[in-house]
């Protein structure tokens, strides 16, 4: 293949090369609830994506089949057309007939993997980091696409993997299970990283919350004793003055067995409700943690609540303590070792 010809072929190698490290990333750091809003409102492009996320075991073997066959196809096209390319150049600055032939391999290798590098994989992973719902919309629906075409050949490659980690003793993962969260966002950062994306302080701060997701609660729990509670009959203006003495706007409502029947906010028994209210009027539900809850599935169940405040509880003792978002969130993005 001539030069002229292979100019073009080489740009879409690279294209393509782009296109699935962008399609790869973009599924990655795509939030799903954004992907899912999108395709609840009908779009296509949006339930393409979540579809991938779905299968991302999937999808990442045929981003890597995509890749692989790109590379390949770069080595035998465009390096030998970038030789041929050197030739004249090279015997025209005297370069001995024995040397040409290495030199131009050297130079052509050098500058593939050049745009191989920054046109073909840090410009588009770059991109898609930066905005991952919107690479994954543009993405979505041609790359699921590829997947599926591809799913016979990527089902056979994922046998021999398989096969080849038993042989090592090692229980490969089902196939069709995204990995973890947290393994993804450490990914996510350490390219990020990388590329210059985010400085190293706020390298280490992410990567000090993702360690501490593994944290229990107990260590932030304020003892029972220590919260403030009021009765269920309890009139307005004795809500205020627990509020007022403790400092806190959210109370506790205890039912007529002690038991905390749910949360209430002072702002509810200001002056200008209606007469005749109590606390278990005002009283909203409020979620219940075990101790051994971790931090982070602590705040995704309250915020799945719309709660700031959960109920900590042990098999024997129904209400040990409380625990708040505030020092949740705190101790998630803070990380600090205790």
């Amino acid at each position: 293949m001539g030069p002229l010809t292979s100019a073009p072929v080489t740009l879409l190698l690279l294209a393509g090369n782009a296109f699935f490290v962008a399609s790869e990333f973009a599924l990655v750091a795509a939030k799903r609830p954004r992907l899912e809003r999108a395709a609840a409102r009908g779009g296509a492009a949006a339930r393409a994506a979540v579809a991938g996320i779905d299968e991302l075991s999937l999808m990442l073997a045929g981003a890597q089949l995509g890749i692989t066959m790109c590379s390949l196809g770069l080595g035998v096209v465009t390096e030998p057309a970038f030789e041929v390319l050197l030739d004249a150049p090279l015997a025209a600055v005297g370069v001995p007939e024995s040397a040409a032939r290495p030199v131009a391999f050297t130079l052509a290798l050098g500058v593939v993997t050049f745009l191989h590098m920054v046109a073909g994989e840090m410009a588009p992973k770059s991109w898609a980091i930066a905005h991952p719902e919107r690479s994954a919309l543009a993405l979505a629906i041609p790359f699921r696409g590829f997947a599926r075409l591809s799913r016979p050949v990527l089902a056979v490659l994922g046998g021999v993997t398989d096969g080849l980690l038993r042989l090592c003793g090692v229980r490969p993962g089902a196939g069709a299970d995204p990995p973890a969260d947290p393994q993804r966002l450490s990914h996510l950062i350490g390219e990020s990283r990388r590329l210059g994306l985010i400085d190293r302080a706020e390298h280490d701060l992410l990567g000090r919350a993702i360690t501490t997701r593994q944290e229990g609660i107990d260590h932030l729990v304020v003892p029972a004793e220590r919260v403030t509670t009021v009765p269920a009959d309890a009139a307005p203006e004795e809500i205020r003055r627990a509020s007022a003495a403790s400092g806190h706007t959210r109370l506790l409502v205890r039912d007529g067995r002690a038991r905390v029947a749910g949360l209430l906010h002072v702002r509810d028994a200001l002056p200008h409700g209606p007469d005749g209210r109590t606390a278990g009027d005002m009283t909203y539900p409020v979620p219940t943690l075990s101790l051994d809850t971790t931090v982070l599935a602590a705040v995704s169940t309250l915020r799945r609540a719309r709660a700031q405040l959960a109920l900590v509880a042990t098999p024997e003792n129904p209400f040990i303590g409380i625990v708040s978002l505030d020092d949740l969130l705190s101790e998630l993005l803070a990380g600090n070792p205790h």
